[in-house]
């Protein structure tokens, strides 16, 4: 890498960080002034209602940030209908934040997001490396892109922990680009991601003085569902698994034990591990610094998958399991 190129990179970082910072000190005055507020009750971690769609501020600058690496880097024109599929889900998310909308029309408009998403992956490749037949492959992947929207959302329960993945998926993915070789810019793409997400960071650190809202959690599921398939389609199929491991293993199981003890899934509750290690009496600070150590972890795995991805999978799949049987604790309620 060039110094021109750490140049052009570090601008674009630090350029984020600092107009997310911004945007969302501005946003959170607005929302408190119009009383947008979440409210506590039986299923939440936070005690005292709380400004929430810190979202508009993190998504509008990384989706300027994108636009402007896609024009310089000539892929404008495939990107496009990702970038305001991503609008469109934001915008729905964003209605669903102030008034409440059912779960048909938002996942409607995010089944069409990925379905426009699928035809604007940073790289044309089979996601599951040929394992399945092309048409099978992309109804898979569509799929699991649409169960990552929604677990993104479900995991965004406690005070600076989607922050903390959303850092930990793109600085991940930067450094897999950049020491694999990753195509079109993708290095930059993670990076900016990384840094939207340590801009809005210090606003949601516990005690939080805002929530992303769904505008935020959603769309970043989709716009990071997106750049890890395309990851995943340019072969860098485990590093794909490997970043997001702890959320998709998470979610997965809750969801999973829930179904088994048929449960309406689609209300909200706190049930995941990570809430439960909560409500047994760690503090939501310890919660975030354990997922912190374990996405650091998973960060140094994704590059040791580059030249053993087997291996750097089942040490990956170990470690979550300890993290999840760390939070789940002794309790029987499971």
């Amino acid at each position: 890498m060039g110094w021109l190129t750490i140049f052009l990179y570090g601008l674009f970082a630090v350029g984020t960080l600092g107009a997310v910072w911004a945007a969302t000190g501005a946003v959170l005055s607005s929302l408190s002034a119009r009383a947008i507020l979440d409210h506590p009750n039986e299923r939440s971690s936070h005690s005292t209602p709380t400004p929430r769609g810190a979202g508009l501020a993190v998504i509008g600058v990384l989706l300027a940030a994108w636009c402007l690496v896609a024009a310089l880097t000539g892929r404008l024109g495939l990107y496009w209908p990702v970038f305001l599929a991503a609008l469109a889900i934001a915008a729905v998310s964003w209605r669903d934040d102030l008034h409440g909308l059912p779960a048909w029309p938002r996942l409607i408009v995010q089944a069409l997001a990925v379905a426009v998403g699928m035809t604007a992956l940073p790289v044309d490749g089979l996601i599951f490396q040929g394992l399945l037949p092309p048409a099978m492959d992309t109804a898979v992947a569509a799929l699991g892109w649409l169960w990552f929207i929604n677990l993104f959302n479900f995991m965004d329960g406690i005070d600076g922990i989607s922050a903390v993945e959303t850092a930990a998926i793109g600085g991940g993915l930067c450094l897999v680009a950049l020491i694999g070789g990753m195509v079109d810019g993708a290095g930059l793409y993670g990076l900016i991601l990384a840094a939207a997400a340590l801009g809005y960071l210090p606003w949601n650190w516990h005690p939080a003085r805002i929530f992303l809202g769904d505008v935020g959690s959603v769309t970043l599921g989709y716009l990071i569902g997106w750049l890890l398939l395309g990851a995943a389609a340019e072969g860098y199929w485990a590093a794909a698994l490997l970043l997001p491991l702890y959320y998709l293993a998470d979610a997965t199981l809750t969801l999973a034990s829930r179904l088994r003890r048929r449960e309406p899934v689609w209300q909200a509750h706190r049930k995941h591990y990570y809430q439960r290690a909560v409500r047994r009496g760690m503090s939501q600070t310890r919660v975030v610094g354990a997922v912190i150590a374990i996405d650091g972890l998973l960060i140094g795995l994704a590059l040791l998958s580059l030249t053993s991805p087997l291996a750097a999978l089942a040490i990956g799949a170990l470690s979550v399991i300890g993290l999840l049987w760390y939070f789940r604790g002794s309790s029987g309620d499971y």
